[in-house]
């Protein structure tokens, strides 16, 4: 999560645009290491969140509405004293530093007007919430919400009484302040990779704005300082003039807050958007942004939890049922000189009367091949007591063959069964989306069905729904239930059914309206149906696509199992472009 000095720039820009002037009306701490300040401006009521979590330090505007302590913390208590019903002057943010300083004015006892600051520092396990006052010239702590002593760190005590000061970043420089030569200069001494460099030289640039100022400038992030700084053929330059173009926005306050997503599951955020990833969702203000993503990054984190259990059992469950598979496909394997055994019986009857008995082998004439076949013999046995072994033989592996061959398939089924619950595992977006899921594996016997048996669980999780440009609706199930819904009661004849290749995936359904589809629909919808699938992490995969009224449902096949003989094939990349996602 790149909450870095470029985010701090853009949430103190809004927090400026939004609440200089306002008066804070009121002031609660509902977490031990957390405020949320309710401030009134003439445009309206806003919320202002400050976290300084270890985990999860933030400070954003939000439509949150915490519940409180009953007893307030003493720091919520001072915080009343100084700053309610204060003026916001401004929000500052020094250099480019994770701290953003709340400017505000107050009443004291004596009725004088009087200047506070309150600071929020957002430096992961080091983040703190601070109220300070100048003193003579220097800045005073009154409080913090955290207590640092000298026990804690040998850099900076922050109790009350003592001064306050930021602690010096490693010897960074402001990024805002650079020029081209101490640019140069700045990354010179550093035997490094370019993103590191720029990381370890410059204050609040993270890990992933520095990859996207070495990709925009052309250059490998593989290479070393001192290899761009040796090269004529412009590397320098390159690297500067994509480097400023970023600081130009910061400075121009020119932010274009973005969320990317990986896997549906929204994987990194930016205050500016770097075009890194291929999925991504823009926002108007960084506090939307945020409010989002950490919603979103929840959410799907508790997904992941909730389905812990069933991906317990899918995995236990696959886990056996391909070591059973392994033993049947050995045992087959077994079974593969039984044609063998037949031919040496028949042969050994064939020519009983030219064999004498008591020999350990016998060469004989093929009559199938023309070729000499040696059988050895068991010497205690007569030649017809040796043919009668080779076809009893014969026959117990015959026996076993067609046995097995059921059996084989039989597990490869369940285990093909099983890999597409782990795919509709992987897609599950909400707790509903886990219901259906759940509901298979009772039904299939992996799982105990609590309650009533015969009672319906109700299931409002829905296929996911997509829009072309220019308007087809294409479907695509979440879970094995929901492609037979699609396939064999939502979709018509003449629609289009798209599956990935021999890999578990969802059905996806385009309505065609009777109408043939343009070109760039069937490879949207061929993307969709890679993306949802096995194959979703593979450069390119190979999907089926053809009429539904071609698609079958075997008697007594698995959920979402179908069969079709008449189809087309294309090879595309698993991905989500140019479709929007309709709401449920």
């Amino acid at each position: 999560m790149a909450y870095d000095g470029l985010t701090v720039a853009a949430v103190t820009d809004e927090l400026n645009t939004k609440l200089s002037g306002g008066r804070i009306y009121r002031i609660a701490q509902p977490e031990n290491d957390a405020l949320l300040l309710t401030v009134k401006t003439g445009e309206g009521q806003y919320r202002l969140l400050l976290s300084a979590n270890a985990s999860l330090p933030i400070v954003t505007l939000t439509q949150d509405n915490r519940p409180n302590p009953m007893t307030a913390p003493n720091f919520c208590m001072l915080l009343r004293k100084h700053l309610q019903n204060a003026r916001i002057l401004g929000f500052s943010q020094p250099g480019l530093e994770r701290v953003i300083r709340l400017e505000a004015e107050h009443y004291n006892e004596m009725g004088d007007l009087c200047s506070i600051t309150l600071v929020t520092e957002i430096m992961g396990k080091h983040s703190n919430i601070i109220l300070t006052e100048a003193r003579d010239g220097e800045e005073i702590i009154l409080d913090s919400i955290k207590h640092i002593s000298s026990m804690v760190s040998s850099v900076r005590e922050v109790l009350p009484g003592r001064k306050y000061f930021i602690p010096e970043t490693q010897g960074k420089t402001d990024p805002l302040d650079a020029s081209a030569e101490n640019f140069l200069n700045e990354l010179g001494n550093r035997n490094m990779s370019l993103p590191s460099a720029l990381c370890t030289a410059y204050r609040g640039i993270s890990n992933q704005i520095a990859g996207e100022i070495v990709r925009l400038s052309g250059l490998d992030p593989d290479m070393d300082i001192q290899s761009v700084l040796s090269d004529e053929n412009g590397a320098r330059i390159n690297l500067w003039e994509s480097f400023s173009d970023i600081m130009a926005d910061v400075k121009n306050k020119a932010f274009s807050p973005v969320i990317y997503y990986e896997n549906d599951a929204p994987a990194d955020f930016s205050a500016i958007d770097t075009g890194m990833y291929e999925h991504r969702k823009n926002y108007k203000s960084i506090s939307e942004l945020l409010e989002a993503f950490y919603s979103e990054k929840e959410a799907h984190v508790r997904i992941r939890q909730r389905s812990a259990e069933l991906r317990h059992v899918v995995q236990t469950a696959s886990e056996r049922v391909a070591r059973k598979l392994d033993l049947q496909e050995k045992q087959l394997k077994d079974t593969e000189k039984r044609e063998k055994n037949r031919l040496y019986g028949e042969l050994l009857t064939a020519y009983a009367y030219q064999i004498p008995d008591g020999v350990k082998f016998y060469d004989a004439l093929d009559y199938n091949t023309g070729n000499t076949v040696r059988i050895n013999l068991d010497d205690t046995l007569t030649v017809r007591e040796n043919a009668a072994r080779f076809f009893e033989k014969y026959q117990k592996q015959k026996r076993t063959y067609e046995a097995l061959t059921v059996y084989v398939k039989q597990s490869r089924d369940e285990l093909d069964h099983l890999e597409s619950i782990q795919v509709a595992l992987d897609i599950a977006l909400k707790e509903e989306d886990l219901l259906e899921i759940k509901e298979e594996l009772a039904e299939a016997g992996y799982i105990k069905k609590h309650g009533n048996p015969k009672k319906k669980v109700k299931i409002t999780s829905k296929p996911f729904h997509y829009v072309t440009e220019d308007g087809y609706d294409i479907y695509v199930g979440k879970n094995n239930f929901q492609n037979d819904e699609l396939t064999f009661k939502f979709a018509d004849g003449g629609d289009m059914w798209f599956h990935s290749k021999k890999i578990p995936g969802s059905h996806v359904i385009v309505r065609t309206g009777g109408k043939e589809l343009p070109d760039h629909v069937y490879e949207q919808a061929a993307a969709l149906a890679a993306y949802y699938s096995g194959a979703r992490d593979q450069d390119k995969a190979e999907i089926d696509y053809t009429i539904k009224k071609n698609v079958k449902k075997p008697s007594g096949g698995a959920p979402g199992f179908v069969v079709y003989y008449t189809n087309y094939s294309m090879t595309v990349r698993p991905g989500i472009n140019g479709l929007r996602l309709v709401a449920e």
